[in-house]
């Protein structure tokens, strides 16, 4: 078996043991025994537990910004609606996630505690994609604003609070779309100030 399979192995047994007795009552001992290993030879591969926790973060996370990546040059969308998209796409996701596994969320706390570079790291990355949704807008002429960097980061920390809500709030998920979408709205009218007039006459026209 490769190294590569091994942490896979050990991952898999690790999300089981996190999903079922949680995180801080799982330990390196009782992954190791479910992969039939010492647990001298699963720290050479993982030095503690948060580790295998940030493994786990770090690969589900890395499908996300496929996802995420799609939405933000996706054809036929305009520029609201792949910002709308992006944001509520993210708000659903960690939502239903938290809501299904809420042992997930013990993990998140840990790792939000423990490892901020961590959080920072999936903050650039996001960054990134907000960049490239922009450069997008600019190239179909929607509008480009003076600073793409700054705007991702303002779009991030206006945001927040719908990344991983759970974190923030015990709101509905109706609830937390609804202030979303308000401060989407806002955002949006910021960034491009005559797109109430535009979308007004586009519904006067449509008549």
């Amino acid at each position: 078996m490769t190294k590569d399979n091994v942490r896979s192995q050990i991952i898999e047994a690790a999300k089981k043991r996190f999903s079922h007795f949680g995180y801080g009552k799982t330990t390196m001992a009782e992954i190791a025994a479910d992969c039939s290993m010492s647990p001298g030879n699963l720290y050479r591969f993982f030095p503690g537990k948060l580790d295998i926790a940030e493994a786990i973060a770090s690969e589900d996370y890395e499908r996300h910004l496929v996802s995420m990546h799609k939405l933000a040059i996706a054809p036929g969308r305009d520029a609201r609606q792949r910002l709308h998209d992006l944001l509520f796409e993210e708000l659903r996701r960690t939502y239903h996630k938290l809501e299904k596994d809420p042992r997930a969320l013990e993990m998140a706390n840990v790792i939000a505690h423990e490892r901020p570079e961590f959080a920072n790291w999936m903050l650039a990355n996001e960054r990134k994609i907000l960049i490239e949704l922009l450069d997008e807008t600019e190239r179909r002429g929607e509008f480009a604003p003076e600073n793409k960097e700054e705007t991702a980061e303002m779009i991030q920390s206006a945001t927040m609070k719908f990344r991983y809500p759970q974190l923030w709030s015990r709101l509905t998920l109706p609830k937390l779309e609804r202030e979303l979408e308000g401060v989407l709205k806002l955002m949006v009218e910021g960034l491009c100030p005559n797109a109430r007039a535009n979308a007004a006459a586009a519904a006067h026209a449509a008549q």
